[in-house]
């Protein structure tokens, strides 16, 4: 549905309150789910701002259907009966495959189904789902193919692939201070600070702003570093020093980049959302704001994830932190990747350590550039896969089924995994050291045991004192009534019982 048919023939007035149920998702809900409600907040969470918009409806959002559908004929057309095909039967092979992609990237941008988000425009993310059909049938191909045929594949994206990657040495000296080297002891801390620094710091503040939530944000961070040190002896990657862990990483990028997501998630909150047409705005000044707002959220949901209020909630949030992926850990760097990996964590793990082991198993250096292609894919998925998994657990009876970019999110995450495992599978059934074993066996028995006495044994428990405090109150009640006077209830005054009557001198009756 596009902006100009939601929007309807008159729209709303000037500064009037946005039709029921905008507020409800950063792009305003269909009409006839707007149709359900009657009032002004009607159909908006709590949690949820309010949006004032003029609905204006200008050339930027209406359909252009027909216009694509034109120009994407006349460059057919021309391809087709200007230009001469070359013979070079590998280079016809390449530029046919990118045709159909890019066609078939103009008819989802064009006709795909608009998701949650509409800034800074609808289109730009349905341009991001239609990639994410392409990626995901790209992987199927790569897990169709033999381990060598896989590895080759690449080579028709860059020549430079398709090689055995060089051993690096991980981990090494780990003094802060080395009294040994005069000229510079702090050389280890130095060797740290290059661009992963930044990078990581960028990535948990995007994070962030994904979960919108500082526990959940938190507990991922300090997980991910338990994982590395557990998944040393599969990748050597993985080895770092205990400063790097938790100073560096926890406190410093991970920590500031948590606090200043959060900041902005507060800014955000308190933010006015009412738009104006930006020919309707008088001022230059107004008119460049407004620009620069557009790419800004057209509203804002505060996401309350509260995982111990039910078992539904408490499984989806868990769900969520095994599927969530920090996004800074697969920056192309030259220094040496961190992650965690998959056999321990279900999830979490899958897509976060995806990114580690692909290139292990693929022969794809940290640096190259197709990894740079698919953390700016994951940056930009990654936040509507989010809302809609929030939607779909906090709001059941309007989103009835997972939305479209979670769906294949997982989808994306699976297909990795299993290409993981079939291109590698002796890395991966290493098995775990005895005490890292012992680790996790005993946070998973302590993890399920709460969950048994928080939605199962604590229920049985308040539902057997509240029945017996009904019962009790009950006989209480019963008492009273046996022990009226006269026909009418006792009153504050009157003795209610033996031990009353013989407390006041008067003896009890028999």
């Amino acid at each position: 549905m596009r902006r100009g048919e939601r929007k309807g023939a008159e729209g709303p007035r000037p500064g009037s309150p946005v039709p029921v149920g905008k507020a409800s998702l950063e792009e305003p809900l269909d009409g006839a789910a707007a149709g359900r409600a009657s009032g002004p907040a009607a159909g908006r969470r709590s949690t949820e701002s309010e949006v004032y918009d003029d609905g204006t409806n200008t050339f930027f959002w209406r359909a252009h259907t027909l216009s694509v559908l034109f120009i994407l004929t006349c460059v057919l057309g021309y391809v087709t009966l200007l230009e001469e095909t070359p013979r070079d039967t590998a280079y016809n092979t390449k530029r046919g495959i990118v045709a159909s992609v890019l066609v078939f990237l103009c008819f989802g941008v064009t006709q795909a189904k608009d998701g949650p988000f509409s800034r800074p425009h609808p289109a730009y993310w349905r341009f991001w789902l239609c990639v994410s059909v392409v990626y995901e049938l790209v992987l199927i191909f790569i897990l169709f193919q033999t381990v060598q045929d896989g590895r080759q594949f690449l080579k028709y994206v860059d020549p430079r692939l398709g090689v055995p990657l060089p051993e690096r040495d991980y981990g090494g000296n780990c003094l802060i201070y080395d009294a040994d080297n005069k000229t510079d002891p702090f050389h280890n801390v130095w060797d740290k600070l290059d661009g992963f620094v930044p990078a990581h710091f960028i990535g948990w503040y995007l994070k962030t702003l994904m979960i919108r939530d500082w526990w959940m944000c938190t507990i991922v961070s300090v997980m991910f570093e338990f994982l590395e040190y557990s998944l040393e002896h599969q990748l050597p990657n993985f080895s770092e020093c205990w400063w790097d862990h938790w100073i560096m990483d926890v406190l410093v990028c991970n920590g500031l980049g948590i606090y200043c997501g959060m900041k902005t998630l507060e800014w955000l909150s308190l933010k006015t959302y009412k738009w104006q047409g930006l020919w309707n705005i008088p001022t230059y000044k107004g008119k460049m704001k407004r620009i620069v707002f557009q790419f800004t959220p057209y509203s804002w949901v505060r996401f309350e994830w509260k995982p111990a209020s039910s078992l539904r909630r408490w499984l989806a949030v868990c769900g969520i932190i095994l599927v969530v992926r920090p996004v800074a850990s697969c920056m192309p760097l030259p220094s040496p990747p961190r992650a965690p990996s998959t056999l321990l964590c279900p999830q979490f793990l899958l897509a976060e350590l995806n990114t580690f082991y692909l290139k292990f198993v693929l022969w794809m250096p940290p640096e190259h550039y197709l990894v740079l292609l698919r953390l700016v894919f994951f940056v930009n998925v990654g936040g509507v896969a989010m809302r809609e998994i929030y939607d779909f657990m906090d709001d059941p009876k309007l989103h009835k089924k997972l939305g479209q970019q979670a769906w294949l999110v997982a989808a994306i995450t699976v297909t990795e995994l299993l290409i993981v495992v079939k291109y590698d599978p002796h890395t991966l059934t290493l098995s775990l050291p005895f005490y890292i074993a012992q680790c996790w066996t005993l946070g998973s028995v302590l993890a399920l045991t709460w969950t048994v006495w928080r939605f199962f044994l604590r229920d049985i428990t308040l539902r057997y004192k509240e029945t017996r405090r009904q019962k009790q109150q009950g006989r209480d009640d019963q008492g009273r009534a046996d022990g009226s006077v006269d026909g009418r209830p006792p009153g504050p005054d009157d003795p209610s019982g033996p031990e009353e009557a013989e407390r006041e001198g008067v003896p009890a009756p028999h």
